[in-house]
């Protein structure tokens, strides 16, 4: 090695790549060093808070109020707009019409979704009859199968009260009734007011007109059901003395051999 080269490498100059990896370790903390440091700043923060004058601490006041207020309104606005996700989430299934807390609870199973009352009635008028005699909101769809009851009080027990209301005023009058909550199809026949055998929904739907399945899954709606050709009476659409004129009509009917039958 030449001389020049022992001063070279005595001055450092040379050998900066050693000093930079040197450097750079002293430059790299551990995790213990971090946690110290950070609690040194926090602790000079502190030092500096409890030395400011009276006014400095107003002003931090004040700006930590508007910190909160700020906090406060971003708080709403999150609230506002997962209200506002909730609500365009749930345009794909709510029915405008229905409105958005009777759709909601019907998707959770308080209210149901449909409820049907299926008889072996041969006439929409006449049914209707029954169900404005009965006190039932309804709207009453013709069938040669037996006319249908779409009812309208879906609350809580409504559907099932309605089947005991009318099969009770209506004696030895019976029904079935088909209920949609939150997606769960239910079948029982009344007779009597009392409620009695239950059947599997495709059995109800074997048996009965092919708008029932599709009321019942809401394929099909009632003002669809009018466009087709089927004849819709609405309960309350009638008073009592006409409830009670088309009762008269049917027995006259049925005594000259040509009219309803009531089974």
């Amino acid at each position: 090695m030449s001389a020049n080269d022992d001063d070279i490498n005595s001055s450092g100059v040379g050998s900066g790549s050693d000093s930079e990896f040197n450097a750079d370790d002293e430059s790299h903390f551990s995790d213990e060093e971090l946690e110290a440091a950070l609690a040194g700043f926090e602790q000079e923060f502190a030092d500096q808070s409890a030395s400011e004058q009276p006014s400095t601490q107003a002003d931090s006041q004040t700006g930590d109020a508007a910190s909160d207020t700020t906090d406060a309104s971003a708080d709403d606005l999150d609230a506002a707009s997962v209200a506002d996700a909730v609500n365009e989430a749930m345009a794909d299934v709510v029915d405008p019409s229905d409105g958005f807390e009777n759709e909601l609870a019907g998707l959770l199973g308080n209210r149901a979704k449909t409820a049907l009352l299926v008889t072996r009635v041969a006439s929409a008028d006449l049914l209707a009859a029954f169900c404005q005699l009965s006190d039932i909101a309804a709207s009453c769809i013709g069938s040669n199968q037996g006319a249908v009851a779409v009812l309208k009080n879906l609350d809580g027990d409504g559907p099932e009260a309605a089947a005991k209301d009318l099969t009770t005023v209506v004696s030895g009058m019976a029904v079935i009734l088909a209920v949609n909550r939150a997606d769960k199809l239910e079948v029982t026949m009344y007779v009597q007011g009392e409620a009695g055998q239950s059947f599997a929904p495709p059995v109800l739907f074997t048996s009965t007109p092919r708008f029932v399945e599709d009321l019942m899954l809401g394929i099909v709606t009632l003002p669809q059901l009018r466009t087709q050709g089927f004849e819709v009476v609405d309960s309350a659409s009638l008073s009592h003395d006409q409830a009670m004129q088309i009762l008269a009509d049917h027995t006259k009917r049925g005594r000259g051999g040509r009219g309803s039958r009531i089974e």
